[in-house]
C-alpha cells in the first residue's frame, strides 16, 4: 500500500486498547505512518496534521498563534489527544503544548473519527488522536537532524539510544528558534510568532525475564513565545503602551506502562503532567496551572465462544487554577471510572463490539457512556463498519476559547453553564484490491453528531462583548468523506481525499452556521522514488473551501465567507549513504496568504505602529481562516549512526 495512511498490515491499539491489525479491527483506525510524517518538509505536528483528510489545524489567534485540531468540523476541545494511549494533554496544554511534540519522536499517529468515550472518557466526542512515540530498540544509536528555513527558523533534533543488556533507552532533545520579525501584510504585527522552545524526551524500556512490558517515559517542554508589534520587548510585558502577547510555557510529563507477571493479561497505565502558563495578552494577565494524574488498570481476557473481553478501572485527578474571575479557588476534580467492553465474532463475517463506561463526576454525578460497533466483512477485500456512542463534556472556558483572553471584548458568562452532551453516529465502507502489482484502497464515511447544551460564544449581540451561554436548541455536525490510496508497481504512490461538512446550530427557529468549518476540504499526496540514486520526491497539499467567518461592526467589516485556497508543499530528499541524507523543501508553494487576520489593529498604512496599536476597543484577533505567512524554503540534513 501507499505510504500514507490506513496500511492494512499496520498494528494499532487505539480502537480497542489491545493490539490489532487495521484490517480486522471492528473500529476504523487511520494510521499516519512515520513514512507519511516525513513527506512534508517540517517537524511540527500541527503543520503535518493538516494534510490528513477530515482533520484541520485551526489558528485561533492571529497574534500569538494558538491553534487546535478540528476533526470533522468539531472544535479542538472535542478531540481527545493521547500520547502512548494516555490522556495527558490537558485542556490547558492543548492550547500551546502540541507544538512541543517533534515528529522525530513519533512512530505513528492513530486517528479515530467518532466517539470513543467508553475507553478514554466521555470527552472523546469528535474522536481520538493517539500519538505513539518511538520504541528505543527501533531507533539508531545516534541520530542528528536539523533544518533551516528562509524565514530564519532553526531546528535541531538529537536522539541517542544505547542498547544495554537489561534496558533500552531513548533520549531525545529538540531545540527550535524563530526570531525573525516579518510583517508582509503591513498591519504592524508579526505575521509569525517569535519563539524559542526546548523539548526533552526520555524513555526507558526494561528487559524482564518474563518478556512482559515495563516502560517509563519522561518529557519536559519549555517555550517562550511572542506575537505583537516590532517595538515590543520584555520590558513592556504587561504594559499598556506597546502591544504584545507574551506566553511562557513550562510543562512536565511522566508516564509508565507495566504488564503484570501473571497468567492473566493485566496492564497498569499511569501518567502525570504539570502545566504552567504565564502569559500577558497586552496588559491582561493570565496565569494558569494544571496538574493531571491518570491511571488505568486493564484486563484482557478471551472467554471463549468468540468473545474477547476488555475491562478496567480508571482514576483521573485534575487540579486547575488560574487568576480569572471564573476561578475563585483551585478547581479539583476526582473522577473514578469503570468500563467493560466485549468484542464478539458472531460469525466469520460479522463482529460486534459493545461497551459501557461509568464515571463518577464530583459535580455532575454518575455519567454513563455506551458504545456499539458493528463490522461486516462480506469478502476479504471489503468491510463495512457502524459506530455509535455518547459524549459528555465539562468546558474549561478560558483554556478552550482563546477569544475570551485576547482582543478587547469583555467576557460575559450570561448563565450557569451546563455540561455539553452529544450522541454520534458513524458509517465506514472500505474496499481494497490488488492487480498487476498495483494496490488500491477506497474509503467512504458518513458521520452525524447531535449536541445538546452546547456552549456557544455570541459575538453579534454587542460588538464590545462576548456572551457565553448554553444553546437553547441543538447543534449538528454532519458530513461525508472519501479517501483513495494507490501504490503503483513502480516506487510511486498517490492518495487523495475529501470531506464535505454541514455544521450548524439551531437556536429556536434560527439556523446559525458554525464558524471556521469549511464546506469542503481535500488533501492529496504524490510520492516517487529512485532507489538506486536514493532520491525521493514528495508533493503534498490541501484544498480548503469556503467557511463562515466572524462578523464585525460596519466600519471594521470583512468578508464573512472565506475564499477557496490551496496550500501545497514539495520535498526532495537525497540519501548519500546509509548514514547521511539531506533534503530541500518548499512550503506554501504558491505563496498564498489571507492578508491581515486582525480587526482594527491600530497600525498605519505604512505598517508602523500607531499610538493605540492593539489597544483599540474594537481590536480582535480571531479572523484567521488561512496562512498568514507565505512561501518558505527549507534545507534539512540528517545523520545516523
Amino acid at each position: 500500500m501507499a505510504e500514507t495512511s490506513y496500511a492494512m498490515d499496520q498494528i494499532v491499539v487505539t480502537g480497542t486498547l489491545k493490539e490489532s491489525f487495521v484490517k480486522v479491527s471492528p473500529v476504523k483506525v487511520e494510521v499516519i505512518t512515520s513514512a507519511f510524517l516525513r513527506k512534508t518538509p517540517t517537524n511540527n505536528i500541527m503543520e503535518i496534521i493538516e494534510t490528513v483528510n477530515g482533520v484541520q489545524k485551526q489558528i485561533n489567534c492571529g497574534v500569538c498563534g494558538t491553534s487546535d485540531i478540528h476533526i470533522n468540523g468539531m472544535e479542538g476541545p472535542y478531540s481527545l489527544i493521547l500520547i502512548d494511549g494516555m490522556p495527558i494533554m490537558s485542556s490547558l496544554s492543548t492550547v500551546y503544548g502540541l507544538n512541543g511534540i517533534p515528529t522525530s519522536l513519533i512512530k505513528q499517529i492513530e486517528i479515530i473519527k467518532g466517539p470513543s468515550s467508553t475507553l478514554y472518557g466521555t470527552e472523546a466526542v469528535a474522536g481520538v488522536i493517539n500519538i505513539i512515540t518511538n520504541n528505543p530498540k527501533d531507533i539508531s544509536k545516534l541520530e542528528i537532524a536539523s533544518y533551516w528555513s528562509s524565514h530564519q527558523e532553526k531546528n535541531i533534533d538529537i536522539s541517542w539510544s544505547p542498547k544495554w543488556k537489561k534496558v533500552d533507552m531513548l533520549f531525545s532533545a529538540n531545540l527550535f528558534e524563530m526570531e525573525n520579525f516579518m510583517d508582509d501584510n503591513k498591519d504592524g504585527f508579526a505575521d509569525e510568532v517569535i519563539s524559542e522552545r526546548v523539548s526533552l524526551f526520555n524513555k526507558w524500556s526494561f528487559h524482564r525475564k518474563s518478556g512482559k512490558v515495563f516502560e517509563v517515559t519522561g518529557k519536559y517542554y519549555l517555550e517562550d513565545r511572542f506575537g505583537g508589534v516590532e517595538a515590543w520587548n520584555k520590558d513592556y510585558r504587561g504594559s499598556d503602551s506597546i502591544y504584545g502577547e507574551s506566553i511562557y510555557t513550562d510543562r512536565w510529563e511522566l508516564t509508565s506502562r507495566y504488564k503484570f507477571n501473571s497468567k492473566e493479561n493485566v496492564v497498569l497505565l499511569s501518567s502525570f503532567n504539570y502545566h504552567h502558563q504565564d502569559s500577558y495578552y497586552g496588559d491582561s494577565d493570565y496565569e494558569a496551572k494544571q496538574n493531571t494524574f491518570f491511571s488505568q488498570l486493564l484486563w484482557h481476557k478471551n472467554i471463549g465462544l468468540r468473545h474477547q473481553l476488555t475491562t478496567g478501572l480508571s482514576y483521573k485527578y485534575d487540579g486547575y487554577d488560574d487568576n480569572t474571575p471564573a476561578t475563585e479557588k483551585i478547581n479539583e476534580t476526582h473522577t473514578p471510572g469503570v468500563f467493560i467492553q466485549d468484542e464478539m465474532a458472531i460469525s466469520d463475517q460479522w463482529k460486534i463490539l459493545t461497551g459501557i463506561r461509568w464515571d463518577q463526576h464530583v459535580e455532575h454525578g454518575a455519567i454513563f457512556a455506551p458504545r456499539i460497533n458493528l463490522k461486516w466483512t462480506p469478502s476479504d477485500n471489503t468491510s463495512l463498519r457502524w459506530n455509535t456512542g455518547t459524549g459528555f463534556r465539562v468546558v474549561h472556558l478560558f483554556t478552550e476559547d482563546h477569544a475570551a483572553l485576547t482582543g478587547a471584548r469583555d467576557v460575559v458568562i450570561a448563565e450557569e453553564l451546563k455540561p455539553e452532551e452529544s450522541i454520534n453516529f458513524n458509517f465506514n465502507f472500505h474496499h481494497w484490491f490488488q492487480k498487476n502489482g498495483h494496490n488500491t484502497s477506497i474509503d467512504f464515511d458518513l458521520f452525524y453528531t447531535h449536541f445538546s447544551n452546547k456552549i456557544v460564544p455570541d459575538y453579534d449581540s454587542n460588538p464590545s462583548k462576548i456572551f457565553y451561554r448554553n444553546l437553547e436548541g441543538y447543534s449538528i455536525s454532519r458530513g461525508a468523506s472519501f479517501q483513495l490510496n494507490h501504490s503503483f508497481s513502480v516506487p510511486m504512490n498517490f492518495s487523495f481525499g475529501g470531506t464535505f461538512l454541514d455544521v450548524y446550530s439551531m437556536n429556536g427557529t434560527v439556523k446559525e452556521n458554525e464558524l471556521f468549518a469549511p464546506e469542503f476540504s481535500g488533501v492529496f499526496s504524490l510520492g516517487y522514488e529512485w532507489p538506486i540514486q536514493r532520491i525521493k520526491i514528495d508533493y503534498t497539499g490541501r484544498i480548503t473551501g469556503p467557511m463562515h467567518l466572524p462578523s464585525y461592526a460596519e466600519e471594521f467589516s470583512k468578508a464573512e465567507t472565506s475564499p477557496w485556497y490551496t496550500l501545497q508543499h514539495l520535498k526532495i530528499e537525497k540519501g548519500f549513504s546509509n548514514q547521511l541524507s539531506a533534503y530541500i523543501g518548499v512550503r506554501n508553494l504558491f505563496d498564498y496568504t489571507q492578508g491581515s487576520p486582525l480587526i482594527d489593529p491600530g497600525a498605519g498604512s505604512d505598517g508602523k505602529e500607531s499610538w493605540n496599536a492593539g489597544f483599540s476597543p474594537n481590536f480582535d484577533t480571531a479572523y484567521v481562516f488561512g496562512p498568514t505567512r507565505g512561501r518558505r524554503y527549507i534545507l534539512g540534513l540528517t545523520w545516523r549512526l
